[in-house]
């Protein structure tokens, strides 16, 4: 296990160096009340007094209820500013404006609500000289689970090399609510909604077959299959140079 107490002065330092690189006065992150979204929070308000929290229902019920729950309370535990942007409005007339273009896939639809919430996240930066935290970590990464130019988008991540299972244990040592460190991950993107429904592989599996190379042969042949056609998210796209 990490000795999270370095682990935190590492990070914290790293945000640091960020900010006076770039010479950005503040950070702002999507606070959906997720784990990784809560770590991520704790870490930049530590290194940055001026350290906002976006929260951004768009849609389903529980971005309205748990989501929104979770992120004011671990804003007010953590004394980190709120705001709130209901992208909801937002998105319906984005759909209805697509219609005349093409007919939208399920998963072109999913891919709406972080985009739009990466946009927002850029505006309020953009407007306030600030720096957007990622809050993705390494197990979503290697299945590329998460959304190209959504919240795959940072200007820099804090968490980038932490796995699931690490993120549990690095919100356990800072003594974050038990109601955070245990409820499903979930991006929030339609009610009922789980990360580990929708792979059909649990985090710990992921998370094992990262650290040894091995896991149960039905969960190695998903693995492989998320990571293999996801490579396109972890890559630079494509571009034209003259040789």
């Amino acid at each position: 296990m990490r000795d999270y107490k370095k682990e935190t002065e590492k990070r914290v330092a790293f945000i640091r160096k960020q900010l006076e690189e770039t010479g950005a006065k503040g950070i702002v992150f999507g606070n959906s009340g997720g784990k990784d979204c809560v770590l991520v929070g704790i870490l930049c308000k530590m290194a940055c007094e001026d350290t906002v929290g976006l929260i951004m229902p768009c849609s389903s019920k529980c971005n309205y209820g748990e989501d929104m729950t979770d992120a004011m309370m671990i804003s007010k535990l953590f004394r980190i500013e709120k705001r709130m942007v209901d992208l909801t409005k937002t998105s319906d007339m984005l759909k209805k404006a697509l219609k005349d273009a093409t007919e939208l896939a399920q998963a072109a639809v999913n891919n709406i609500a972080p985009r739009l919430r990466m946009g927002a996240l850029y505006a309020v930066a953009a407007s306030e000289n600030r720096l957007v935290a990622g809050t993705g970590n390494k197990s979503e990464r290697f299945m590329g689970y998460f959304t190209k130019w959504g919240d795959g988008a940072f200007d820099f991540n804090p968490i980038y090399d932490l796995t699931v299972t690490e993120i549990y244990q690095f919100l356990t040592y800072l003594d974050v609510p038990k109601r955070i460190v245990d409820k499903a991950p979930s991006a929030g993107l339609f009610d009922g909604q789980t990360d580990e429904g929708d792979m059909g592989v649990t985090y710990k599996a992921i998370d094992e077959y990262i650290n040894s190379g091995v896991c149960a042969p039905e969960d190695m042949e998903i693995i492989a299959r998320y990571h293999k056609i996801s490579e396109h998210k972890r890559i630079a796209p494509k571009v034209y140079e003259e040789s």
